[in-house]
């Protein structure tokens, strides 16, 4: 195709005719049929794209079609009409495409606030394109669930959060990390009360400690007062008991929090990773006390390289970064059992690129960070395990480490979609919504209820298996959480596309929001936890 301009344009918006030049290689009695089909608007000569003639309806279509960045990347590939200026506000040298893009993104909560001139430093961080900023933002809100219901299976507590923007959290609360200005556990989801009026997009829990980020890029934090170690040590001897806003971010505008054991890592609209805490020899690129509350910005490659994702494990951090050539993955920290993904067991102080996706020919599109092992799904729908291979978690069929990412091929037949990983766990979710869990089966959290006999513990899985407790409820899955703590016991989220959570795994505190029979302290099926998150 191509496109060509009429002189009978009489407004400051050019007539513009698109010709379909591959007409010219088919039978004249195939062309006449084919162009009167293209007469849908009054007398138009043969070959002309009438809607051209308007080209803000085109605009319409192309920004309420949500189309993806690629596809407009193509429309501007193939048609001149869609590479040539629109004409229109707010850059009159925009292509049409590319006006799309712009359109598209002044849509999300995160690029709204923004100012022109962060708007034009925000593009030239992406690429220099509206359509790679749009890319940005559609990954990141798809990886992190941004905007949308989620659940997080904490350390013995855990978060729920509402399509709309209202948190409710359960279970353990001996630090004051549910939010309820008070320390009793709570075995129902119950609101926090004191955010009313305040949208949260995202949450983060770990040991006696949440997170919560506002869709003002605001973050509120409450539980043990540290960023660094809680489980032992002195650290977080003072506990909040209500939401306090992090003062030390407030100039920052955040989108996503992670919680590991010994640190606490927070992402940027614009895709700057800063972590706190944890920095003693260098450990996260940067010297700090243990009890530092200001965010150092995560030095190296991806200070000039822009992330969508980060996700926590006991001591180690993975990011996925968003480069005009495509995805990646980085990883920083104790490189213990190789689950940095480097092909070694080295520890690394600055974030190190992990090649292997770029040998096994994967686009990353999400990220999880398990307490000792890794996860990635592939925009093929492959997924890839690394890491300490304990009970079974890399699904690979034996307990083996792993230190590169090593795609698990029982999973060859499944296009997921989604992968969590806890404390030598893994979930997968394909795009059926099916849900695979493999790895330790202590406490019933991967649902296959399976207990040996004469023990209190429960079959490990070596390689994946169909969650089929979850079949049963006739929902489709879209996300799944698990406790990512080796100090508890786990539990696990299973949220489906009409907003319904179902739990299961260890509930002894109250973190399945679902009562327990009596002198049980922990599920083996899935039952539905009375909140609708949609």
């Amino acid at each position: 195709m191509d496109a060509t301009t009429s002189s009978g344009a009489s407004s400051s918006l050019p007539l513009h005719l698109i010709v379909d030049d591959t007409l010219s290689l088919v039978s004249p009695l195939q062309q006449s049929y084919q162009r009167s089909q293209r007469h849908c608007l009054g007398d138009s000569a043969p070959g002309e794209f009438p809607l051209a003639a308007n080209p803000s309806i085109v605009l319409h279509v192309l920004t309420s079609c949500n189309l993806e960045p690629e596809d407009l990347a193509h429309l501007e590939a193939t048609c001149k009409f869609f590479r040539k200026p629109a004409n229109f506000p707010p850059d009159f040298l925009l292509s049409m495409s590319e006006l799309a893009a712009f359109d598209m993104c002044q849509n999300r909560a995160i690029f709204k606030p923004m100012g022109t001139q962060e708007k034009e430093m925000f593009k030239q961080r992406c690429g220099g394109s509206w359509k790679l900023v749009l890319r940005f933002i559609t990954v990141g809100e798809a990886c992190c669930r941004r905007e949308k219901s989620q659940a997080i299976a904490g350390p013995g507590h855990s978060i729920a959060v509402t399509a709309s923007g209202a948190a409710y959290s359960f279970g353990s609360n001996n630090s004051g990390q549910l939010g309820h200005d008070r320390l009793e556990e709570e075995w129902r989801p119950r609101p926090i009360r004191s955010l009313q009026g305040i949208r949260i997009i995202q949450a983060a829990a770990g040991a006696g400690r949440t997170m919560l980020v506002s869709d003002a890029g605001r973050v509120y934090a409450f539980g043990k007062d540290s960023f660094g170690e809680v489980e032992y040590g002195n650290q977080g001897s003072r506990v909040v008991t209500t939401p306090q806003l992090v003062e030390s971010l407030k100039d920052i505008y955040i989108v996503q929090a992670a919680i590991g054991n010994f640190f606490t890592a927070v992402l940027s609209r614009e895709g700057c990773v800063y972590t706190f805490s944890w920095g003693g020899d260098m450990k996260l690129g940067h010297q700090t006390e243990p009890n530092d509350v200001q965010p150092h910005l995560l030095a190296g490659p991806l200070e000039d390289i822009p992330v969508v994702q980060i996700a926590a494990g006991y001591c180690y951090l993975l990011v996925l970064a968003c480069q005009p050539s495509g995805m990646s993955v980085y990883s920083v920290g104790c490189g213990l059992g190789g689950k940095l993904g480097h092909g070694s067991r080295s520890d690394e102080k600055y974030p190190r690129l992990i090649e292997q996706f770029q040998t096994l020919n994967i686009q990353p599109v999400v990220v999880a960070a398990g307490a000792w092992h890794a996860a990635v799904v592939g925009k093929d729908g492959r997924v890839c395990t690394w890491g300490w291979g304990r009970y079974g978690c890399l699904g690979h069929g034996n307990e083996e480490c792993e230190s590169v990412p090593k795609v698990v091929e029982t999973l060859s037949s499944v296009k997921a979609v989604h992968v969590a990983t806890g404390d030598y766990t893994t979930f997968v979710v394909s795009h059926k919504g099916d849900v695979y869990s493999f790895g330790c089966g202590e406490s019933s959290s991967l649902g296959h209820n399976t207990a040996i006999e004469g023990n209190n513990r429960h079959s490990n899985v070596l390689s994946p298996e169909l969650v089929t407790s979850l079949q049963r409820i006739d929902e489709r899955v879209v996300h799944v959480s698990l406790t990512n703590s080796i100090y508890w016991n786990a539990h696990t989220f299973a949220l489906t596309e009409s907003g319904k959570l179902y739990a299961f795994g260890a509930g002894d505190k109250g973190q399945l929001g679902t009562e327990l029979v009596e002198n049980r302290s922990e599920r083996g099926t899935p039952e539905q936890v009375d909140i609708d998150l949609n």
